[in-house]
């Protein structure tokens, strides 16, 4: 289908304020959209209240509002410039949430407004737990076992019922804002607490935990001619029980198997299509490492900071496409611009090892919680791509900005490789392998140093052995490394640590 004449206008959100566990890849998308929408002849109309962005330049929308990003405002935004069209899907959270409660506020339907890319129904089966959860059951998909708390009195009751640990999962949040891990009633009573505040509508799922299952993500397109396409598959090397966005992340996955990848493509392709996303959505599963059992976590139904990763990782350019498949186009007549021959109907191959790390700083904060969970804390990451996981860590480590060279043997590790631990010291690191931080993937190093092997590691953080395997090669190359000098280290030796 050719691109929708009925439209003029088309009204963007964007994210508002950059805080922690909001980074900037809401910008990028939201200027992307901005572009794509531009070179079909379309007016913008642009609202975001952060002028500290490149999608509030002058020259990326028609109409650009630094307003604040309130129903009452955006009211008389759209009162005054008449859209026919609200594109919510490219602002983060805060443009689903504006566009759901403008619909309930009747704003919508009072002005003749279209919400197009995700409409309402759509954000509402993605969104709303309990719409969510009954979608992906009438498809065949399992979750986890929950119930929906709407004050704290159910919330208690669900807690008593359930057993512990538990997972908390506010509605219509960002960055897992308000969610966590509680493992016993004391700590359930002050988060679930906390959740419901933090909920725009004070609702929060209760979920039976899922902690140390692998953590798989889909990045998915679908356009209105119900086509899907799979831009790529994402894997946390880090276990269920992080928010992704602290995360080590790889693309694509690495530790599926045949079979499994193949079946998560398929239940990727039928979530889309039962969400009704016109565009992009990023979908998050846990599997079972002991029998490849797998549920849906959630479903992310815009352009996400996983989105921006995958667009980055694959050169496929998600944001834009999700824009022009908003506005009636289909994925074989939008060309590929990095080819110039294919359609955006060919899935993109990746035959190379994306890394994705998190940047912290809780330098800045001194006393603050470093413990990592489902609320993201995370300000900002680094990617880096290399021709195998090994080499896409050491560059990945290397781009954090912190002063590390690498994955160690830079002088600044807290114990060099010839260090004799004790036994307080392997407790520590222990607790710092199970009990996740910023400091983790250098403690999984420590504990090949201090002699654990790789199934103790396993063991105690639930970090998939394959990984361990290929952090255990870089140590063991280390090693060798270590009984040369510049003199006598062998050609062939360091053609190979290289």
């Amino acid at each position: 289908m050719p691109k929708r004449k009925d439209i003029k206008k088309v009204m963007i959100i964007g994210s508002g304020p950059i805080i922690i566990g909001q980074a900037c890849e809401f910008d990028y998308s939201g200027s992307q959209a901005c572009k794509s929408l531009m070179e079909e002849g379309y007016n913008i109309v642009l609202v975001n209240s952060n002028p500290a962005t490149i999608m509030t330049d002058p020259q990326m929308a028609d109409s650009i509002y630094l307003e604040p990003l309130t129903i009452d405002v955006l009211a008389k935004i759209i009162a005054k410039e008449s859209p026919d069209a609200l594109l919510p899907t490219l602002g983060g959270q805060t443009g689903l949430n504006l566009a759901t409660f403008l619909a309930k506020e009747g704003v919508l339907d009072k002005y003749g407004v279209e919400v197009i890319g995700a409409n309402i129904e759509a954000i509402a089966r993605a969104e709303d737990r309990e719409l969510f959860k009954k979608a992906m059951i009438e498809i065949g998909l399992k979750v986890p076992d929950s119930a929906l708390a709407y004050n704290f009195k159910e919330g208690l009751e669900i807690g008593e019922k359930m057993g512990f640990p538990l997972i908390l999962r506010p509605a219509y949040t960002l960055g897992g804002t308000g969610g966590s891990v509680a493992y016993n009633m004391e700590e359930f009573e002050k988060k679930l607490e906390f959740a419901l505040d933090t909920s725009p509508i004070h609702e929060v799922l209760i979920e039976q935990s899922v902690l140390g299952w692998k953590e798989i993500e889909f990045e998915v397109m679908r356009d209105i001619e119900d086509n899907a396409i799979i831009v790529t598959s994402m894997e946390n090397v880090d276990p269920m029980g992080l928010h992704t966005g602290d995360s080590i992340v790889v693309a694509p996955a690495q530790t599926l198997s045949t079979r499994e990848y193949e079946n998560l493509v398929e239940l990727s392709k039928r979530v889309i299509r039962k969400i009704g996303v016109n565009g992009g959505a990023n979908i998050q599963y846990a599997v079972n490492p002991e029998n490849g059992d797998v549920v849906i976590i959630e479903v992310n139904p815009r352009v996400s900071r996983s989105s921006a990763l995958a667009s980055k990782a694959t050169g496929f350019p998600i944001a834009r496409i999700a824009t022009k498949l908003a506005v009636g186009y289909t994925l074989d007549e939008i060309k590929n611009q990095i080819t110039g021959k294919t359609t955006c109907f060919s899935e993109p191959t990746v035959d190379y090892c994306v890394f994705k790390i998190p940047r912290f700083t809780f330098e800045k904060f001194p006393g603050a919680d470093t413990t990592i969970t489902t609320s993201m804390k995370a300000v900002g990451e680094a990617m880096s791509i290399g021709r195998n996981f090994r080499e896409a860590l050491q560059k990945g480590i290397r781009s954090l900005e912190i002063g590390r060279y690498g994955f160690g043997s830079d002088r600044k590790d807290r114990w060099d490789i010839n260090h004799k631990f004790t036994e307080e010291e392997k407790d520590l690191i222990i607790r710092k392998i199970a009990i996740p931080d910023d400091e983790r993937i250098f403690y999984l190093r420590y504990a090949f140093i201090a002699g654990f092997t790789t199934d103790e590691i396993y063991r105690h953080s639930a970090v998939d052995p394959w990984f361990l395997h290929n952090i255990k090669e870089i140590i063991d190359m280390e090693k060798e490394l270590y009984r040369y000098n510049v003199d006598t280290l062998p050609s062939e030796l360091l053609m190979k640590a290289k």
